[in-house]
């Protein structure tokens, strides 16, 4: 049976306040297997974000378990979670969150420099080159982010997310800062990424983006209401 990657069970999340009580999930079970392709939409306060904070260890669920790779990491320090995070965990976002000071060679090197044993310069030249060369970017190594177009950063932010081999991409609207062109181009990066064995878990807004992993999971007021493998036609 296929390596399961990401396992989460009864997982729930309850924000208090002095009088309120907002449950953003409630009893979410999920299970992501290496070399899957998964997409999680739903609409705006359905418990999206909230998901991919759990998933990225940023936040911690009220209740449930929680297993990568087949650690539990349902409870852990905040510097616990640090550390398997840079280890476990690739992030593409958004805004790219690219730093303008720094080349794009350097952007892309930046986790390598907090693993627990700094890599050699030599494995560090290697694994960069890889990475760009896996989102059609080896060509602007030397360039800074603000020279590039944002869809171009995004590949950036991709390569970036990929030079420590996480266990796990997760992706955050890749394409909300994007002209559809653009979007299009990034969304056909990370399918040929997903053919190539890497494990990729995308929140997107974008029905048509969403359709095009191969499990969709919907949100809806916290709960999982639809987690299906995409039909394709033989």
């Amino acid at each position: 049976m296929t390596e399961i990657k990401i396992e989460m069970k009864s997982i729930s999340k309850v924000f208090e306040t002095d009088d309120v009580e907002t449950h953003a999930l409630k009893d979410v079970d999920i299970v992501i297997r290496a070399g899957e392709y998964v997409s999680i939409a739903g609409p705006s306060g359905c418990g999206k974000s909230t998901l991919l904070s759990l998933l990225g260890l940023l936040d911690m669920s009220s209740s449930g378990s929680y297993t990568i790779e087949g650690l539990d990491v349902s409870n852990l320090s905040l510097d616990e979670a640090a550390a398997i995070r840079n280890e476990k965990i690739g992030f593409v976002f958004q805004s790219f969150n690219l730093i303008d000071e720094l080349s794009v060679f350097d952007n892309v090197a930046l986790p390598l420099q907090y693993k627990k044993e700094l890599p050699t310069d030599d494995f560090i030249k290697e694994r960069v080159e890889t990475c760009l060369k896996m989102v059609e970017m080896s060509h602007r190594a030397d360039h800074k982010p603000n020279q590039l177009s944002g869809g171009q950063q995004q590949r950036i932010a991709i390569a970036r997310a990929l030079v420590a081999d996480p266990a796990i991409l997760l992706v955050d609207e890749p394409t909300g800062n994007l002209d559809s062109q653009s979007g299009d181009t990034v969304m056909a990066v990370l399918a040929e990424l997903n053919k190539n064995g890497t494990t990729i878990c995308m929140v997107t807004h974008d029905a048509r983006y969403a359709d095009m992993a191969k499990i969709q999971l919907r949100l809806l007021d916290g709960q999982i209401v639809k987690d299906e493998p995409l039909k394709v036609a033989v």
